[in-house]
C-alpha cells in the first residue's frame, strides 16, 4: 500500500474523533496483515473508487461502540440499537469523507460509498490481493482499529460524466 494513502486517514480520523471526543487520540503501532480481515464486535466498511481504489474496515468491541455512540450523540446507550449503529456507520462515513477530502488535495481524487455495518465477531473477509495497513486509534473508551487496503486506482480524474441527451428528448415538440 502507498503510505500517501496513510496520513489524510490517521490525520482525518485524530480531527474528528478529537472534535467530537474532546479529548487526545492517541495513535498505536501500525501493522501490515496480509491475511483475510476477521471482524470485531462491530465493523464499517468503505469502498473506495477512483485513483484510489479498496476498502477501509473500522472495528471495534461492542462496549467501545456502544460508548462512542453515546459520547458522538450525547445520549446514553445500552444496547447496540439502530440509532446507535447509525452513529458509529456515520462516524466512520465522516472520517473517511475528510481523508477522501486530503487524499484529494495531494492528487488522489477517490469517490466513497455509502457505510456498511456488520455486527458479530468472526466473519471472515477477503481483501483478495489488498494488503491491510492497520491503524490502531486509542481512546478513553476503547480501541478503534482502522484497517486500509488500499491501493492506486486506474481512474485519476473523477468529474462526473455528462450524459449526452438527444436534442428531441430536451424539447416540448415530442
Amino acid at each position: 500500500m502507498n503510505v500517501k494513502f496513510l496520513n489524510p486517514f490517521v490525520s482525518a480520523a485524530h480531527e474528528i474523533l478529537s472534535l467530537e471526543m474532546h479529548e487526545t487520540i492517541e495513535r498505536g503501532d501500525l501493522h501490515l496483515e496480509n491475511s483475510s480481515y476477521v471482524t470485531d464486535d462491530v465493523t464499517v466498511i468503505i469502498s473506495l473508487i477512483g485513483a484510489v481504489d479498496g476498502t477501509v474496515f473500522f472495528s471495534m468491541s461492542k462496549q467501545a461502540a456502544m460508548q462512542l455512540a453515546s459520547v458522538l450523540m450525547d445520549d446514553k446507550f445500552e444496547s447496540l440499537d439502530k440509532l446507535a449503529q447509525s452513529g458509529i456507520a456515520e462516524l466512520a462515513n465522516v472520517i473517511t469523507g475528510r481523508a477522501s477530502m486530503k487524499l484529494a488535495e495531494a492528487g488522489f481524487e477517490a469517490n466513497i460509498s455509502t457505510p456498511s455495518l456488520i455486527i458479530g465477531k468472526g466473519a471472515t473477509i477477503s481483501t483478495l490481493d489488498y494488503p491491510r495497513l492497520v491503524v490502531p486509534l486509542k481512546t478513553s473508551i476503547g480501541s478503534l482499529l482502522i484497517h486500509l487496503a488500499l491501493r492506486e486506482g486506474q481512474q485519476p480524474n473523477l468529474k462526473t460524466p455528462q450524459l449526452a441527451v438527444p436534442k428531441a428528448f430536451g424539447t416540448s415538440d415530442v
